[in-house]
């Protein structure tokens, strides 16, 4: 995997002027991809980012609240998402958020007890309520948690929110969604960095709306 990542690693006998530019050659290459991508989900999800962060912001106003979840990488994202909203720092608004992944104790009773398809969805269960918000990370959107904690969020009118990437997944084929944000790559890694871009962007989206500012 690492071979195919970075084959100029593998080269051998190159010298390391060489290898030191090849290196350079790659990351250029990966930013210059990653910059492609996030003005093609700009330009996807601009009037839909707005229209998320508005229905975000009414559910706020509300006394609504905010929970995220993910696996893997797209867990730490999800508190990365939580953390953001719930300590933004400086003057910004502070927004209850609360991430699905944090509580080791509950997150593995319900593993050991029930099943990993149910982490989520048995929170969303025992703290969700009409008017809260579930916002769900995945770089497949074929997570089968995710996908049964986006259903029992819609049964409970929540705003419902997902983030994925490649086609979407089954994320794309999940009724109740109000709002769903592909990155478009096959890319694991320019996923989550778009995925990153996209929910800062609704967290400053959110804190305009919610100080009645225009954009």
């Amino acid at each position: 995997m690492t071979e195919m990542l970075y084959p100029f690693l593998y080269a051998g006998g190159s010298g390391l002027d060489t290898l030191l530019e090849d290196v350079r050659r790659s990351t250029r290459e990966k930013v210059e991809e990653i910059v492609r991508l996030r003005e093609a989900v700009l330009e996807l999800y601009g009037e839909d980012l707005a229209a998320c962060a508005a229905r975000m912001a009414d559910a706020f106003r509300s006394g609504g609240r905010l929970f995220t979840f993910g696996n893997g990488g797209s867990s730490t994202d999800a508190q990365d998402v939580a953390a953001l909203f719930l300590n933004p720092g400086g003057s910004a608004r502070p927004l209850p958020a609360l991430a699905l992944t944090t509580d080791v104790a509950v997150v593995t009773a319900l593993s050991n007890d029930v099943g990993f398809e149910v982490v989520f969805a048995r929170q969303l269960a025992a703290f969700g309520r009409p008017g809260d918000i579930a916002l769900a990370l995945s770089t497949s959107g074929n997570s089968d948690n995710l996908i049964a904690a986006l259903r029992e969020a819609a049964r409970r009118g929540m705003t419902v929110v997902g983030l994925a990437g490649y086609t979407g997944g089954q994320m794309a084929e999940t009724s109740g969604l109000h709002h769903l944000f592909t990155v478009p790559s096959s890319s694991v890694h320019r996923i989550q960095e778009a995925q990153t871009t996209i929910y800062h962007a609704l967290w400053e989206l959110t804190q305009r709306e919610l100080a009645g500012e225009d954009f």
